[in-house]
């Protein structure tokens, strides 16, 4: 039997250590099952040994950048209808062969490539985050030119056998992508917000995710099977058109139609968009301007001459009330 003093520890202090150490790995295992499904995710995540190699990633990220942990990201929406088709016929595909990975499909409505990732912790870095979104717009038509940014999709890929994803095709196209991501980081990290990461940009366009299913783990499913979607190796989806990026939450409850919830959106080039999108932009302006006079009059409020000059006037006029009663009644007639 050891004895406490010479380092042994009771039953109960080894359970809430062990409940402990379990609710940080499921913590640290969430994020990153989030996080890998960005494009700066890598490839390199073994099958076996996956948590432990991505926990110490989630570390490292932790020791570079302090409490750094992303819940904004700017989303290029996938809308052509020959893409979503040809990637609900790969769900489906997959899903006839286990059904069981019915679970791990990413709705349609959410089909998207992203951009860029960010931390936005409050409300005024949410207007920031919208307004460096709104500046983007003239750097972007200035790199296109007047052009538009075709995105042609072919193929399938995965990160470690996890997440399946449409590869973006190669072209000129990745390049003109990966500079409007990088002035897109530039511009959001000029304005004071968090944004990026260090590993190297790779647009691709999701459509299953074995973390939205965790359950599958202990029933033997380690990994994404490639026979399951053998047929779609080479298999050419279609292009989307760059008209539009949106700043989009990782946490804020998603759309009626499983897009994510979006702060505001940028229409990129001239093309035609619906009467409901014009309502939805001019609403952001007007809301992002009466934000800001209402964080001025607070401002103004918690200063405290502001306040003593309040609680001046207040106790002032209680003073004259009280010596002539009839000044309520010329105070309840001013109200009416």
């Amino acid at each position: 039997m050891e004895r406490p003093g010479a380092g042994g520890i009771n039953s109960n202090e080894c359970e809430n250590v062990s409940r402990k150490k379990k609710i940080s790995e499921e913590f640290e295992a969430n994020t990153v099952d989030f996080l890998v499904d960005m494009p700066f995710a890598t490839v390199d995540i073994q099958d076996d040994c996956g948590k432990r190699i991505k926990s110490d990633r989630v570390k490292k990220r932790k020791t570079k950048r302090k409490d750094y942990q992303p819940n904004y990201f700017l989303s290029i929406p996938i809308t052509n209808k020959e893409i979503i088709k040809g990637i609900k016929s790969l769900q489906n595909t997959v899903i006839q062969q286990d059904k069981r990975l019915a679970q791990t499909m990413v709705r349609d409505g959410s089909f998207h490539v992203t951009l860029l990732v960010m931390q936005l912790l409050n409300e005024d870095e949410v207007n920031i985050g919208i307004d460096a979104l709104l500046e983007l717009k003239p750097f972007i038509e200035e790199l296109l030119q007047g052009k538009h940014l075709i995105l042609p999709f072919q193929g399938i890929g995965t990160f470690g056998n996890q997440v399946g994803f449409v590869k973006l095709a190669e072209g000129d196209h990745v390049n003109s992508l990966s500079e409007i991501a990088k002035t897109a980081n530039k511009t959001f990290q000029e304005k004071g917000i968090q944004a990026g990461e260090s590993r190297s940009f790779n647009p691709h366009l999701t459509f299953m995710k074995l973390s939205k299913a965790p359950w599958l783990r202990k029933n033997g499913v380690k990994k994404i099977d490639p026979d399951l979607y053998e047929k779609f190796i080479s298999h050419r989806f279609g292009e989307e058109k760059l008209y539009r990026i949106d700043l989009c939450s990782m946490e804020k409850k998603k759309q009626s139609n499983g897009y994510y919830h979006c702060e505001s959106s940028t229409v990129i080039g001239k093309k035609p968009i619906g009467i409901q999108e014009l309502i939805n932009e001019a609403l952001h302006r007007e809301t992002i301007g009466l934000k800001s006079k209402v964080k001025q009059i607070k401002e103004l409020l918690l200063k405290p001459e502001t306040q003593a000059k309040i609680r001046r006037e207040l106790f002032e006029g209680r003073l004259i009330n009280n010596s002539n009663p009839a000044n309520d009644a010329i105070f309840s007639t001013t109200l009416t």
